[in-house]
């Protein structure tokens, strides 16, 4: 080892030749086992989906069932005689307009949560007395008054 002061190192040299070399090298080997070939364009038939649209909105009967023990159907106070009474009054609320009978339509038991059990199952069994077995169910929350 050589401890002198003031001999200038010499700087490494680095020799690029030999590096390109070696790419040249791939590049050809690349060039000549790769075979090339030129589609036109590929023929695909994308899936499609169709849907049936329906005609109208289905006829609906909102029968409310409150806290107090009232019922309602469609907005109009009903008092509560008997299960055939109100499955009459059901019956009476699926005419349309032009005095039409709906067949089948959608019953929605809209229930304050502090409604007796009860009183929705006379819904239910109204509704079965009455020949409409689409149901749906809503939920009130609030206060109790």
């Amino acid at each position: 080892m050589d401890f002198r002061r003031g001999r200038k190192r010499e700087e490494p040299e680095i020799n690029l030749i030999p590096f390109i070399d070696v790419l040249l090298v791939v590049l050809i080997f690349l060039m000549v086992s790769t075979t090339y070939s030129k589609f036109t364009e590929l023929q695909i038939t994308l899936p499609t989906a169709e849907a049936e649209k329906q005609a109208e909105k289905p006829f609906e009967i909102n029968v409310t069932v409150d806290a107090k023990g009232n019922y309602t159907v469609n907005n109009t106070p009903v008092a509560f005689t008997s299960v055939a009474g109100l499955a009459q009054d059901m019956k009476n609320a699926a005419r349309t307009p032009e005095g039409q009978v709906v067949a089948s339509p959608v019953i929605i038991v809209n229930a304050d949560q502090f409604a007796m059990h009860q009183m929705v199952i006379n819904v239910l069994e109204a509704a079965r007395v009455a020949g409409y077995d689409k149901l749906t169910f809503a939920a009130q929350t609030g206060a109790a008054k």
